[in-house]
């Protein structure tokens, strides 16, 4: 497998000190215990039999408790998460880079070997769709077209339909050429987002896959690493390595564009300086369209976009947080504690798993409050 991609993080641009382009959020409660208190709390339930090497993605079934991680291990692993059981393992040729759902019990693989499989667990049965020309990033399946689409480090975006898993030929519904290589993919509905290196976002719709919907730019000015859809469709969160996030809009209207806005989070203030971490992972709650993020500096953070504010901040995990997925009713995040190599091969905490309860004060939006009128 190739080796892992290392960031070297710029020094921050003058903008940083300009709180007008990106306004930090107010700070929250956090769920961080007073100083004295003696027991501080728990991160959640850590799954047994974890990968034995960096967490590429976690998520959750739609169908139920069900997580299916990816790692560097070379393994994609099936967990029931409330019962905290491996319930099965898949081994490939290469570090796996991404995974996701099919049903309850099968999902898809992206890895580094090149290779797109869908993996049967309870029959134990794997297939090859197909492969790229590089490492697979990406793979996201679309109830809505019946397809998977997978993303590569070969600049391609490929369609596939699992139904015809004995042969290339048969599987392959089309072939994509993107602009750099394909970082990560998100689908809501028809819509497919795209974001590649060299900071492009290409928008899809899966009815027409000819030419993209609409070719745009990373409003963020470093590289992106992560970009999800908002569950009402309307458009998407795309964060980078700088510690931000971006919240965007597919209507081009000048009114939908006009509600666009960046800001910053996972950094902090030492000696008057701010160091800023990659924001790794962003994870919607089904229910309230909140969203977490995760990043390198170990902290989940939990933000209402549509007020512009931050509800939550967990305790600090051990390590980055590589990976984040809410349950289909939101009352579980899985949160991958996971080193990502973003200051090289150092000595650093085990890669973890935990899943914790998620408390409605913590993801609910907060209704406004209007000052009372003069009299």
């Amino acid at each position: 497998p190739p080796p892992r991609f290392q960031i070297s993080l710029p020094s921050p641009p003058a903008d940083l000190q300009n709180p007008k382009k990106s306004p930090a959020l107010p700070p929250p409660p956090t769920g961080r215990r007073e100083i004295n208190s003696p027991v501080p709390p728990a991160p959640g339930r850590e799954l047994s039999s974890p990968p034995s090497d960096g967490i590429s993605n976690l998520r959750f079934s739609n169908h139920s408790d069900h997580l299916l991680v990816s790692s560097w291990d070379k393994t994609v692993r099936l967990y029931d998460a409330s019962a905290n059981v491996l319930r099965g393992e898949f081994l490939h040729g290469g570090a796996v880079l991404d995974c996701c759902f099919h049903d309850d019990s099968s999902g898809f693989s992206a890895s580094a070997d090149h290779a797109v499989r869908r993996l049967v667990f309870n029959a134990g049965k794997e297939d090859i769709l197909g492969k790229h020309d590089a490492p697979v990033r990406c793979v996201e399946y679309s109830y809505a077209a019946g397809q998977v689409i997978t993303g590569s480090w070969d600049k391609t975006l490929k369609c596939w339909d699992p139904r015809g898993a004995s042969g290339q030929d048969r599987t392959l519904v089309g072939t994509y050429p993107q602009p750099e290589r394909v970082y990560s993919l998100s689908l809501v509905g028809n819509r497919l987002v795209v974001a590649t290196a060299g900071r492009h976002v290409n928008i899809y719709d899966l009815r027409n896959m000819s030419q993209p919907e609409q070719r745009r730019e990373s409003s963020l000015k470093y590289q992106t690493r992560c970009v999800r859809c908002y569950p009402n469709g309307t458009g998407y969160a795309l964060s980078s390595v700088e510690g931000r996030v971006a919240m965007e809009f597919f209507d081009l209207s000048e009114a939908s564009q006009a509600k666009k806005y960046a800001f910053k989070c996972h950094r902090k203030s030492e000696a008057g300086r701010d160091i800023v971490y990659p924001v790794n992972a962003i994870a919607f709650h089904p229910i309230y369209g909140t969203f977490a993020t995760g990043g390198c500096d170990g902290f989940v953070n939990v933000w209402d976009g549509n007020n512009k504010k931050r509800l939550y901040q967990y305790s600090k995990y051990p390590t980055s947080i590589a990976a984040l997925s809410f349950s289909r009713d939101g009352r579980l995040l899985a949160v991958g504690s996971s080193y990502t190599f973003e200051e090289g091969d150092k000595p650093h905490e085990p890669d973890a798993i935990f899943v914790r309860s998620v408390n409605e004060i913590e993801v609910k939006p907060k209704p406004k409050v209007y000052p009372n009128p003069p009299a």
